[in-house]
């Protein structure tokens, strides 16, 4: 038995006491209510996740990375190659794909450029043949298109 103070009267009371003898205060009801545990409620009240402040910085150099990386990637996997008598286009890093038109069946090269292409001076590109009766071929963003279907159109004509 030990003695414990009154939240009450604040004198020493023995535990196991009833009630404070001073001042009637229930002293093992106290001592019961603080000694069994609470069930634990299975409600949650909140469920509570880092900022994304925090992370601002990530996300922000995520952004800032991975396009270049990706305008690179898709520009590095287009080639179009011009040779005497014959154009070649090469797509693909890691697996290939190679066309080859002759010079000869190549019936027209569109351009297509926006007012921001005109300014640059990039454009799309797009080469049918003979044998195709939409474009076969659409190459996006080349630079000086005019000159490129030029000498294309100079190696048609055998010049």
């Amino acid at each position: 038995m030990a003695l414990i103070t009154c939240p009450e009267c604040g004198r020493e009371v023995s535990s196991a006491a009833p009630a404070c003898p001073t001042c009637g205060y229930p002293v093992a009801a106290e001592q019961k209510t603080l000694s069994e545990p609470t069930a634990p409620s299975s409600d949650v009240l909140a469920e509570i996740r880092p900022s994304w402040w925090g992370y601002f910085w990530y996300l922000f150099f995520f952004w800032l990375i991975v396009p270049p990386f990706i305008a690179w990637w898709q520009r590095a996997s287009i080639l179009l190659r011009i040779y005497p008598g014959r154009v070649t286009v090469e797509r693909g890093l890691f697996s290939k794909s190679f066309r080859e038109f002759r010079a000869r069946d190549i019936r027209s090269i569109d351009i297509d450029q926006s007012f921001l292409d005109r300014v640059l001076g990039i454009g799309d590109l797009s080469i049918s043949t003979a044998a195709t009766t939409d474009a076969s071929e659409q190459l996006k963003g080349i630079p000086r298109p005019h000159d490129v279907r030029d000498l294309i159109l100079t190696q048609r004509e055998g010049r």
